[in-house]
């Protein structure tokens, strides 16, 4: 397995929407691999193929509590109940900032195998589904926040840059 490099803010693949998956093969799995040791490298609960530069409509997930694995062609329903609190993105290496998310979610996508999948999530791991999610449509958290939160955000990495230089 290898830790991909991550795209970030200002690379134009994080913008672009993801292609759905319709070869379910070795390479597949060898992708979900490496973004499964990226995902744990970095260190996140998430992580979308194109973070790592490729356009297919697929994500890894752990959420540190025994629900992990790899979802293909992702679909959202019944998201219900909302909360607001501190996410950040390994797309955006520093900030975090309350953002609201749907509390419940259904997720319906495939498997490494090209076999249906049906979750229902709540709590943090219905927020890494939809992060990530969100990233296969070309979306970053930062697009959730008002005009005043993506200020402070976007302050902070200009804060995170000057202190990185002076090293």
């Amino acid at each position: 397995m290898t830790v991909l490099p991550i795209r970030t803010l200002g690379d134009p693949v994080l913008r672009e929407r993801a292609v759905p998956v319709e070869t379910f093969d070795d390479a597949l799995r060898r992708l979900a691999d490496d973004m499964v040791e990226t995902m744990h490298a970095a260190p996140g609960v998430g992580l979308a193929a194109n973070q790592v530069g490729v356009r297919l409509a697929c994500f890894a997930y752990d959420d540190r509590d025994g629900h992990a694995g790899f979802v293909a062609n992702p679909e959202l329903s019944g998201l219900e109940d909302e909360e607001t609190i501190d996410e950040g993105c390994l797309s955006v290496p520093g900030p975090y900032h309350p953002t609201s998310r749907a509390l419940k979610v259904r997720l319906r996508g495939f498997d490494l195998e090209g076999k249906p999948l049906d979750v229902r999530a709540e709590g943090l791991l219905a927020r890494i589904f939809q992060h990530e999610t969100d990233h296969l449509n070309g979306k970053l958290y930062l697009d959730r926040l008002d005009d005043e939160g993506r200020r402070d955000v976007m302050r902070q990495l200009r804060e995170l840059e000057v202190e990185r230089s002076e090293r």
